[in-house]
């Protein structure tokens, strides 16, 4: 191998790995599959990466797949890879799935879905 490829090697290694990263869910609340004994005051979701929040949501949906609540998501003060859906109406007892799309500062888009249950 030449010193040159050697050199390019060695800085495309060094890059930061965030710059190809996608945000990613690490952490949610309620967990996802929890049973909860009552209603949360929030929904939270916590990813791998910085969001755009105007491009970033959470929908919080019943087993019907009917929106629940009109509340919007909003990032979490101070940190930009969570964000938070506040539950106005205390929620009956049933199951609940949270839809999640996030936009990460770089550019790329992921989406996906967790559930939990308000037990009665």
């Amino acid at each position: 191998m030449s010193h040159r490829t050697a050199l390019a090697v060695a800085l495309l290694a060094a890059l930061p790995q965030m710059a190809w990263a996608h945000a990613h869910l690490k952490q949610s609340s309620p967990a996802k599959d929890a049973v909860v004994q009552t209603s949360p005051a929030q929904v939270t979701a916590s990813f791998t990466e910085g969001l755009e929040p105007a491009f970033s949501s959470l929908t919080l949906v019943d087993a019907a797949g009917k929106p629940v609540d009109g509340a919007k998501a909003a990032p979490a003060p101070g940190d930009d890879k969570t964000l938070v859906l506040p539950v106005a109406t205390p929620l009956p007892a049933g199951a609940y799935t949270v839809k999640w799309q996030a936009l990460s500062k770089d550019g790329h888009k992921t989406q996906g879905d967790w559930s939990f249950t308000v037990k009665p």
